[in-house]
């Protein structure tokens, strides 16, 4: 039987069912007490539960075709992780509109939308691309922020501490089950390693698209759109010397190698360490 799992042995994809009581935090600027840097994250949670489900769906799609009995045991708990992932949000999203005004009709009916748009113009194999170029992008966004440096930009509320590092823990354990499944399902066919690489242009795109939308949405209603400060500060969150996506870009651009695969990049050590964190407060 053919090896098609390349996740480390001694990483283990863990069903958690975590629940969070976020509404305290979620009425307030949870993030350093800023503005920009609350919005940041509260769009890019808008973007996960039909993105989640997505995720599911088009990995699921090719369950049957995975022989290795460690890959179908990952694809099992990669869904499930993922199944919790969208419950969680759905509820962060819920309450935060409700909170703060915010019309989560608007901001998650333009994604569904795309989302349904896509579905008919992808293929199944094109969609499973998109999801791998996706996990990547969380896999990365995941280790800045179980990393050393993850209160660099401010101090993030404890709950919301607490959900964000365990999304991020469980998006670097099943960081490689989606592109193991890529990989067996497209092994030595032509056009797999392009459209890997095309993919994550194009869905880095889409989601900084999404992302900003829901950023303008939430700042206009929170009056605070034509603040120059806001965003001048703003700016220096995402592209400063310890800006978020300033200091993800080397990890983001390694996807572009011939050769690469998701656990090139080590990151045991991290989840060791959010693990051992967990454990001191239980």
């Amino acid at each position: 039987m053919k090896q098609e799992s390349y996740t480390p042995e001694d990483i283990s994809i863990q069903l958690r069912n975590k629940k969070h009581e976020l509404a305290d935090c979620l009425g307030r600027d949870w993030y350093d007490n800023h503005p920009f840097k609350t919005a940041w994250f509260n769009a890019m949670s808008i973007t996960f539960p039909l993105g989640e489900k997505s995720f599911i769906d088009s990995v699921r799609h090719y369950a049957d075709k995975i022989t290795d009995p460690k890959l179908q045991s990952e694809i099992k708990h990669f869904c499930g992780q993922e199944g919790i992932h969208r419950r969680e949000h759905e509820l962060y999203n819920i309450t935060l509109c409700k909170e703060r005004g915010y019309d989560l009709n608007y901001l998650e009916g333009r994604i569904a939308r795309k989302i349904k748009e896509s579905d008919t113009k992808l293929s199944s194999i094109q969609r499973l691309s998109v999801t791998v170029a996706l996990e990547h992008i969380t896999a990365v966004l995941a280790e800045r922020m179980l990393g050393d440096q993850v209160d660099a930009n401010g101090v993030i509320e404890g709950p919301m501490k607490e959900l964000w590092t365990w999304h991020a823990a469980e998006e670097m354990e099943h960081k490689a089950v989606a592109f193991d499944v890529y990989r067996s399902v497209t092994q030595n066919k032509s056009y797999s390693e392009k459209m890997r690489k095309s993919s994550l242009r194009l869905a880095t795109f889409f989601l900084i698209q999404d992302i900003f939308v829901g950023m303008i949405h939430m700042l206009r209603r929170d009056k605070k759109l034509w603040n120059i400060k806001v965003w001048i500060e703003g700016v220096q969150f995402l592209l400063g010397r310890n800006g978020y996506i300033r200091t993800s870009w080397p990890a983001y651009k390694e996807y572009f190698k011939d050769d690469f695969h998701p656990w090139q990049r080590d990151t045991r050590p991290l989840l060791e360490s959010w693990e051992a964190g967990q454990l001191s407060h239980e």
